[in-house]
């Protein structure tokens, strides 16, 4: 039992770099996606972790808005989905439109899908 609450004890204190580091051994050698795990050690991690800038963003359609048309047109640009694809992102808002993107792309699918007249978050 000792030895589960020092395992325990070192998740905790993961940087978030270490945790990074644990998901990708964790997908690559043993096929495991530690996604929902990373989130939560991450979150419990040491202040280090706290102090790091998030480099990567999702870009999240929160709701289509009065112009859905105009947001499926935007959504099948910058995604490059089909146009039923679009769609179905669409009509499923909330729905992530693209994970794992710059601040920079972030900010900019935000804006072009705002122009469109969707509500748009960024995570």
């Amino acid at each position: 039992m000792a030895d589960l609450k020092q395992f325990a004890e070192q998740l905790v204190n993961l940087t978030v770099k270490e945790v990074n580091d644990l998901a990708t051994i964790l997908k690559d050698e043993y096929g495991i996606e530690p996604a929902a795990a990373a989130v939560v050690v991450a979150a419990g991690g040491g202040d280090a972790g706290a102090a790091e800038e998030q480099t990567e963003f999702t870009v999240v359609l929160k709701d289509a808005g009065a112009s859905k048309l105009a947001v499926v047109k935007a959504v099948k640009e910058l995604t490059g989905l089909g146009l039923k694809e679009a769609k179905d992102l669409v009509d499923s808002a909330p729905a992530n439109v693209k994970e794992g993107v710059s601040k920079d792309e972030a900010e900019g699918l935000k804006k072009s899908l705002e122009e469109a007249g969707a509500a748009v978050e960024l995570k």
